[in-house]
């Protein structure tokens, strides 16, 4: 179930990585969270590099037990647009008084993917993250800190693009405008193949023009349009639509929605 073998397990028990429950027998038993947990650890194994003490370290200062923090300090505030994206909806579930098996009934999102996602901010399609973002009542561009301005023109030089944290692979979404705007202006860079993995709807209208590589819109399920550099495309939003790079190399779009519903 977390794609480990037994000797592993047993060595990120030593660790202090896991805790399982122990029967009278000495049976090992663990729980949903700590399978969760375990799947966390082999992650940053794996992807990171990160090593055993490391690990331990960050998953102290996830759960709110960093040592290093002095107890007569408090909690330190952090500013809104830091907060990783997965802490921000793990306080809006517990606002809402939710558990993650309602969060779960509710998106058809599986319970293990939402709690990763609360702790690694990765993992969730698009499409999921959409529909996430829908239930609690907020937008995607809310959520990765699109919002967490107030001014009343913005000017983004080039380069300097405040990027969403990354969710899905191969999918990175810089903001191209900041504040409350009535438009919701985004410059997307697509890896081959990296897609919404799923149909997701809203309110309002959407523009996207197409500066290199190739996308595929699919709208109502049937309707199939394939755009290359130079072309552009608008489309009612509340229309069911997904969308995949079908090229061989990057697709770089400006994608414009309105109003702010993405």
């Amino acid at each position: 179930m977390t794609g480990v073998s037994a000797s592993t397990l047993r060595l990120w028990e030593a660790q202090g990585l896991v805790e399982p429950i122990r029967t009278a027998s000495g049976q090992r038993l663990y729980s949903r969270e700590q399978l969760d947990r375990l799947r966390e650890v082999a992650w940053l194994r794996r992807e990171r590099g990160l090593n055993p003490s490391a690990i331990a370290e960050r998953m102290r200062r996830e759960d709110g037990c960093d040592p290093s923090a002095g107890a007569a300090k408090g909690p330190q505030e952090v500013p809104a647009h830091e907060v990783p994206v997965g802490l921000k909806m793990r306080r809006l579930r517990q606002a809402a008084r939710e558990t993650l098996e309602d969060v779960a009934r509710a998106t058809s999102i599986p319970v293990s993917v939402l709690s990763t996602f609360e702790r690694t901010s990765i993992g969730l399609s698009f499409k999921a993250l959409h529909e996430l973002a829908r239930h609690f009542g907020t937008t995607v561009a809310a959520i990765s800190g699109q919002e967490d301005y107030d001014q009343r023109e913005s000017l983004v030089r080039s380069g300097e693009w405040t990027t969403w944290p990354p969710t899905s692979p191969g999918v990175s979404v810089q903001a191209l405008a900041r504040g409350p705007t009535l438009m919701e202006c985004h410059r997307f860079q697509l890896a081959p193949g990296a897609s919404s993995e799923g149909t997701y709807e809203h309110e309002g209208e959407e523009f996207l023009h197409i500066l290199s590589g190739s996308l595929e819109i699919v709208l109502d399920g049937d309707r199939f349009f394939v755009l290359e550099a130079g072309d552009s495309f608008y489309f009612e939003s509340r229309r069911p639509h997904a969308w995949r790079n079908v090229g061989e190399q990057e697709a770089v779009v400006i994608w414009i929605n309105t109003p702010s519903t993405f």
